[in-house]
């Protein structure tokens, strides 16, 4: 019973989404559908929270929109997600980021990269 679900879940998972954490800034173009036409609009903002793993899997983005904050949560899997890059790597602590919602100004988040060794770091300044 359980491997015939597995089979149609397997079916369903997108392997062309990127991977991407909670901190990270992404740029997701979604499509929407008003009446017959069909228009992608893009959501650009940092990735609050993930949850869940699999075909269920879903992301929070939150951004700034005129002073306010907006958040959406997107399926991971959705066939209206046309593409989602990663902007910018994040470095937090954190597995959900929800205190932003009660930050009030700018959060700075640090970038995620390699770590540079003192040598080289050395080399670079002189």
């Amino acid at each position: 019973m359980s491997n015939i679900i597995d089979k149609i879940n397997e079916k369903q998972i997108r392997n062309d989404i990127p991977e991407f954490r909670v901190g990270d800034t992404v740029r997701v173009d979604y499509k929407i559908i008003e009446g017959k036409r069909e228009r992608i609009q893009a959501f650009e903002g940092v990735v609050v929270a993930k949850r869940n793993g699999g075909v269920s899997e879903t992301f929070t983005v939150r951004k700034i929109s005129s002073g306010v904050g907006v958040e959406r949560t997107f399926p991971v899997n959705s066939p209206k997600i046309d593409k989602l890059t990663v902007v910018r790597t994040g470095k937090v602590r954190r597995a959900k980021l929800t205190f932003l919602k009660n930050y009030v100004g700018q959060y700075k988040i640090k970038e995620r990269g390699q770590k540079v060794s003192k040598k080289e770091e050395d080399k670079k300044n002189s």
